[in-house]
């Protein structure tokens, strides 16, 4: 079992005896490290309506879309994190799904909580997707080479929801918006708050975001320079054992 254990769950979200295991789905998280004199990050408590995890706190995030796989932008992430996102997966995913993950990131944070993540361009991206054509009507563009990966976590084969995640961190300089005036967007994420990370671990936490959380605590312990080079750790369970590796 990992050492931070299992999030109880309610009896429809795990799979039923005979059951056949559903096939992850892509999605990825982004956690915003406020600059202050205690580090802070954005966290929101999931609705009841949920059917996956509701009530705990999550970073904003979400499933990945075709559209962030296709877009076009004028940044890209750095070869260190692109290298490392590669890591143990399967050859024929493009470069264009991996560089999506990131995008899809900082669309569902945009979407979930109204921050811009983004840098200042007077380039223009056209696209037909209203959330993507929202974004860039800030005047940004995605800011990828800042976004480091931290983790990647798949949801165990018992849930009947589940989804293989890749959570990037981006510093607050990133955020081209007010930073207090967070909404619940779109309704997905309530209760939305800057919390230091002793706060964060006092909320209803998903046991892989509180080991996340430790994993920002150590990084934050390296330069801001040197942060993109340190490994992710990859958790995932396979025949009722949790495996762990570093990306």
């Amino acid at each position: 079992m990992s050492r931070y254990g299992t999030t109880p769950g309610r009896p429809e979200e795990y799979r039923q005896h005979g059951e056949k295991a559903v096939r992850p789905r892509d999605a990825a998280t982004l956690i915003i490290v406020q600059q202050a004199e205690e580090h802070r990050i954005l966290l929101g408590k999931r609705s009841m309506k949920h059917k996956f995890m509701p009530g705990k706190f999550v970073f904003p995030g979400g499933r990945l879309d075709y559209i962030d796989q296709r877009i076009k932008v004028p940044s890209e992430l750095t070869k260190t994190v692109f290298t490392r996102l590669r890591r143990e997966t399967r050859s024929n995913v493009s470069d264009a799904k991996l560089r999506g993950l990131a995008l899809a990131a900082i669309r569902e944070t945009f979407e979930e909580t109204g921050l811009v993540v983004g840098r200042p361009s007077p380039e223009v991206v056209r696209t037909t997707n209203h959330s993507w054509t929202q974004y860039f009507s800030h005047g940004v563009v995605p800011p990828l080479e800042d976004m480091d990966f931290i983790a990647r976590a798949i949801t165990p084969p018992y849930r009947n929801r589940r989804f293989d995640t890749r959570f990037f961190m981006v510093h607050d300089s990133a955020i081209q918006s007010d930073p207090s005036q967070v909404s619940s967007a779109s309704g997905e994420l309530l209760d939305l708050h800057w919390l230091t990370l002793d706060e964060a671990r006092e909320t209803d936490l998903p046991a892989i975001t509180r080991m996340v959380i430790d994993v920002v605590e150590e990084r934050l312990k390296i330069p801001k320079s040197q942060q993109q080079a340190a490994p992710a750790p990859f958790v995932r369970n396979a025949k009722s054992k949790w495996l762990s590796s570093n990306l």
